[in-house]
């Protein structure tokens, strides 16, 4: 083993405490991230009063985030691979702060939705980078215990998101309005970057490595034209140009497999490494990871529509109400990664993904029972089990899917996985049109809106329910066990790929 994998699987005292400190950065960065996607939604009604925004412009202040954002993961991931994950997650967390101003200071619509796109854009050089240089820094016997961690991130950035958008607004803090929900992030991406600067260590793919250029403009496209239909349908009455569209995605996406096979081939070089599919963990992680995607797409914005729009509740009591979830998910993906994975294997993730069936059943029940006098305290049993079905999966999924993955295209893999995390979300949030609103008439009298929502709040659950059980037998696909929980197991080598005890690629 090289100096440099050894240096990895012993750490010195003081190299021990930078990669903690460095954890601590690139995660607090994943966590600006979630909050920042889900902040937005709750201040469109103060946005809409306070610049005259037309509907089309709220659609874009959100869209256009996440089109920039599931675009550019694939690209970001692989520049990481290149150029250098500590240079790229700092220039995608320097670009991501000063898109924050640019929105927090906005002076009409149209500015706001360029700075978003800029925004996504930006989050897409830096959110790949987080898991890569975790990947790359921690040796196998440790990087279970991260993911832990990263999965209680991401339960708590689900939930405090609109909890957090909720207060600012409320408090107008200096008059300004919706403007703080962006102008956060300020000191917290300066801080990032400067002590990223100094705490995180450089990695780069070992063997020099080219941008892509053809894949990035294929791969671009071939998002665009799949998530942006989704996206605009619903608006737009789902005209036919949205589905021709949607269908020539996939002649994209079949051209551009084809031209990364000979880019491959030519010069070892492609944006999107297909020998990744050849490691059957990640090829199920990501068949799993796009499944669930959709389901929590789906979940995610039918809840937020029946608490608020169903219920007539405030947007702080709704985001109140989702802390049981928050922290069953915190709780249980903690508890799976350290405890339960290493001695049961992907049975965990397979309970989890029947526990959140289970309780989307009986949130099903609840609000079949309660109606619209249901309560906050009502829906906790239900939240609490999903949340730990969630927790159950979310951070151990993430380390099946990497766990043979070769540190030197550790950042393309990343990217794949954000980029098909974001392709089910938005095929879930166009899903919404069909499970959630096509179950009502567009024309409600407003006594009728209430239980209308409740009925396709019910209605929506039993396909998220259906979906859970997909993930379940899809989960049957996945090894046993994760490679390093395997004792004596090895990285699996794939052709092309060197495998991780034979690349040494710290750099700094």
């Amino acid at each position: 083993m090289t100096s440099s994998s050894s240096t990895l699987a012993s750490p010195r005292p003081e190299a021990d405490r930078r990669r903690w400190f460095a954890l601590a950065i690139v995660m607090t960065a994943a966590f600006m991230d979630l909050v920042d996607v889900t902040i937005v939604n709750v201040a469109i009604p103060s946005i809409q009063r306070d610049e005259g925004a037309s509907f089309s412009h709220i659609q874009w202040i959100t869209a256009g985030y996440a089109l920039a954002f599931a675009a550019g993961l694939i690209t970001g991931g692989r520049l990481g691979d290149i150029h250098g994950r500590k240079r790229l997650f700092l220039i995608g967390i320097g670009g991501f702060t000063l898109a924050s101003a640019l929105c927090g200071f906005a002076v009409n619509p149209d500015m706001l939705v360029a700075s978003r796109i800029l925004q996504g854009a930006m989050a897409a050089l830096m959110v790949p980078q987080v898991l890569s240089i975790v990947h790359a820094t921690f040796p196998a016997h440790e990087r279970g215990k991260v993911f832990g961690m990263f999965g209680a991130i991401v339960g708590l950035g689900a939930v405090s998101g609109p909890i957090l958008g909720a207060l600012l607004t409320e408090w107008n803090l200096f008059g300004l309005e919706w403007r703080p929900i962006f102008l956060i992030n300020l000191p917290v991406g300066i801080a990032g970057l400067v002590l990223g600067r100094k705490f995180i260590t450089e990695s780069k793919a070992p063997h020099a490595l080219k941008l892509d250029l053809v894949g990035v403009v294929l791969v671009t496209l071939g998002l665009l034209m799949l998530l942006y239909p989704l996206t605009r349908g619903r608006e737009l009455g789902w005209p036919t140009w949205g589905y021709v569209v949607m269908a020539g995605s996939l002649v994209v996406f079949a051209a551009l497999v084809a031209y990364e096979k000979r880019k491959a081939a030519r010069d070892g070089s492609p944006l999107v490494e297909l020998s990744l599919f050849k490691v059957k963990s990640f090829a199920a992680g990501i068949a799993v990871q796009t499944v669930f995607g959709v389901g929590l797409g789906i979940f995610f914005l039918v809840w937020t529509l029946y608490m608020q729009v169903g219920l007539g509740w405030s947007v702080l009591r709704a985001g109140l109400t989702g802390v049981p979830f928050s922290i069953a998910v915190s709780a249980a993906a903690g508890m799976s990664v350290q405890m339960l994975v290493p001695r049961f294997g992907r049975k965990v993730l397979q309970a989890g993904a029947l526990t959140m069936a289970a309780g989307v059943l009986l949130y099903i029940w609840e609000a079949e029972r309660y109606g619209m006098s249901i309560a906050s305290w009502q829906m906790a049993l239900p939240l609490v089990v999903m949340g730990a079905g969630m927790g159950l999966i979310v951070a151990p999924l993430t380390d099946a899917i990497l766990s043979e993955v070769p540190r030197e295209h550790s950042g393309s893999a990343s990217g794949l996985i954000n980029t098909v995390q974001q392709m089910g979300n938005a095929l879930g949030l166009g899903l919404v049109s069909v499970v959630f609103f096509g179950s009502m008439s567009d024309h409600l009298p407003r006594p009728e809106v209430g239980p209308a929502f409740v009925d396709a709040f019910q209605n929506a659950l039993v396909w998220v329910a259906v979906v859970m059980t997909a993930i379940f037998l899809l989960m049957f696909a996945l090894p046993k066990r994760p490679a390093q929980h395997v004792e004596g197991a090895e990285t699996a080598e794939v052709p092309g790929i060197t495998p991780l005890d034979k690349a040494p690629e710290l750099v700094g």
